[in-house]
């Protein structure tokens, strides 16, 4: 871009000051990621909006890496951000006011621009559609003590947790290789996610009404939204968004989790992507489209350190996601009456998985066969009422 262009964007843009960071050590903002370099102490030009930053500290010769760390942030317009390097604690920190406040003005006054590289407009468009439904309040709503999201933190969180093998292979995978050295995490603390229910509980109703509900977990939707959204579709799906992004790039296991919870709620319905929410359905479906696109992007997996997280084993034929696009595409063609923009935007998704993962969604394809296993998760849910792991409905 020509010069007069390029001061006007960092003008009216934030810019991210970071103070004595070691070269070699990973740093990273929404779907960009660099490695430090000896004059590196920022990135400018940064659009107004929320914006997560990730980075992963170094060994002298760059050859291995603490496990990441992010944070989310929402600048305004022409907003300056400072963090300041801990060599102990290996982690950026914020300064006090006064001082942050020195090191803003030296930011306004150009002082450090020859070291601020600019964040990469023609990546954007990418970051907005990962993003267009978190706003100040959802990361302040769920974002942990300090702000900070870091899977080093995560182990005591998950301890008890049940998990799928695939989830447990996961664990397993976090704790190899780059992610085996142990870190100080006193700092760190678990996200405030919006807990969902695996299966609904209520008194006073028979078991096949109970059942029905459990099979169809649109009144569970209804509830969820109604007390921990306040009614707001957008609030849950900004939700979906914080959690698949502290996961795909803060490889944060606790996201994960949430994610699948979310994505397994709504694709629990069956009534309401046809009669009560169907424009949050297609608004889901266009949120999991782009959140798998940007997955599958080699230079993704390649530079943000994601292929540790997402790899073939991910998207083979017995995952969990599998099962749930199967069955929703199922009832999609089964339906009398569908909106036609769920419908277009399922076909590109379908279209997506199936070229991109070679997964088959054929009725009568091995995969769609009646057998459960015992322990398997998809199972239909029948609910005993002295059901300790049940959650009880209003």
């Amino acid at each position: 871009m020509d010069g007069e262009t390029a001061v006007e964007l960092a003008k009216l843009g934030s810019t991210l000051l970071f103070l004595g960071v070691p070269q070699y050590t990973l740093i990273g903002i929404d779907t960009q990621m660099v490695s430090v370099g000896p004059a590196f102490k920022g990135i400018k030009m940064i659009p107004p909006g929320p914006h997560f930053v990730y980075y992963s500290s170094s060994t002298r010769d760059g050859n291995d890496f603490s496990p990441i760390t992010g944070f989310f942030v929402h600048p305004g317009t022409s907003q300056v951000v400072v963090r300041k390097w801990d060599e102990q604690e290996e982690r950026l920190v914020k300064l006090p006011e006064e001082e942050e406040e020195r090191y803003c003005q030296a930011v306004r006054n150009w002082e450090f621009d020859r070291h601020l590289g600019p964040y990469n407009l023609s990546q954007y468009g990418d970051w907005k559609r990962l993003s267009n439904y978190i706003t100040k309040s959802t990361i302040e709503r769920i974002e942990p003590i300090g702000g900070e999201i870091t899977v080093a933190s995560e182990s005591a969180l998950h301890k008890y947790t049940p998990k799928t093998v695939k989830e447990n292979a996961l664990d397993e995978q976090l704790k190899a290789s780059r992610f085996s050295t142990p870190s100080d995490t006193s700092h760190a603390r678990g996200c405030y996610y919006t807990s969902i229910p695996h299966v609904i509980k209520q008194r006073g109703i028979d078991g096949q009404q109970l059942t029905s509900m459990n099979l169809d977990k649109t009144q569970l939707l209804e509830s969820v939204l109604l007390e921990d959204y306040g009614g707001s579709e957008d609030m849950l799906l900004g939700e979906l968004q914080f959690a698949f992004i502290a996961f795909l790039m803060g490889q944060s296991l606790e996201a994960f989790l949430q994610w699948k919870s979310l994505v397994s709620l709504l694709f629990g319905c069956t009534e309401a992507p046809f009669r009560t929410r169907s424009q949050l359905f297609v608004k889901f479906i266009k949120v999991i489209y782009y959140q798998l696109k940007h997955a599958l992007k080699k230079d993704c997996t390649d530079s943000s350190g994601a292929s540790a997280l997402v790899d073939d084993s991910w998207f083979s034929a017995d995952n969990f996601l599998h099962h749930l696009f199967k069955e929703f595409f199922l009832l999609l063609q089964d339906a009398s009456v569908v909106d036609g923009d769920l419908l277009s935007w399922t076909r590109k998704l379908k279209a997506l998985l199936e070229s991109n993962f070679g997964w088959e969604f054929q009725q009568n394809s091995a995969v769609d066969g009646l057998y459960f296993e015992e322990d398997d998760e998809f199972a239909p849910v029948v609910v005993m009422m002295d059901d300790p792991s049940s959650t009880e409905a209003p």
